[in-house]
């Protein structure tokens, strides 16, 4: 293992375990109230959220309450971008890749806006994931092919001084806690 990734190794399991206890009611409803702040801006463009698991900041209520075609991210293989299927309340999910939730069906999206989710985050904008890349190949192929905007979902709790960040990183745009909108 490099030196880079023992120290995102490192940086993950720190971020686990900070994270635990961060979701509580009160912080999940002014996170997502704050969520759905920044959203009301974007509303009319393809907006793709995601559904929480191992106590990620839930998106659902927020982009539930939009006017604008949402999407859930898919993933579509091992090192490849994800894709995105239509979502709307009421949707039938179902088990997909690692464990998360996607649409049973809908249509495939190109998101203008995505929330990412955070294992922590920085100043700087840059976040720790799980260590697929999926975001980042994700972000760096749609920036490639336009304006998208990038909004990292998390508790105030997730921030770290800094993280390691490589060349392929991809920085978000604004980063959204209980606390309201960070703009790096």
């Amino acid at each position: 293992m490099t030196g880079v990734a023992a120290a995102k190794t490192a940086q993950r399991q720190a971020a686990l375990e900070q994270r635990q206890g961060l979701n509580t009611p009160a912080r999940v409803a002014a996170a997502g109230e704050a969520l759905y702040q920044v959203l009301r801006g974007y509303q009319g463009k393809v907006i793709s959220g995601y559904m929480p698991m191992r106590g990620e900041a839930d998106p659902v209520p927020a982009l539930s309450r939009l006017d604008a075609s949402i999407c859930m991210p898919v993933v579509l293989g091992k090192a490849r971008p994800l894709g995105f299927r239509g979502w709307h309340p009421g949707a039938v999910m179902i088990a997909g890749a690692f464990g998360a939730l996607i649409p049973a069906e809908g249509p495939d999206l190109v998101p203008e806006v995505l929330v990412v989710p955070l294992l922590a985050y920085d100043g700087r904008g840059y976040r720790l994931g799980y260590g697929g890349g999926f975001y980042d190949r994700t972000l760096q192929q749609l920036r490639a092919a336009g304006p998208v905007v990038a909004i990292g979902f998390a508790f105030q709790g997730q921030a770290v001084d800094a993280l390691t960040v490589e060349a392929t990183d991809q920085p978000m745009d604004v980063i959204v806690t209980e606390a309201g909108a960070i703009r790096p």
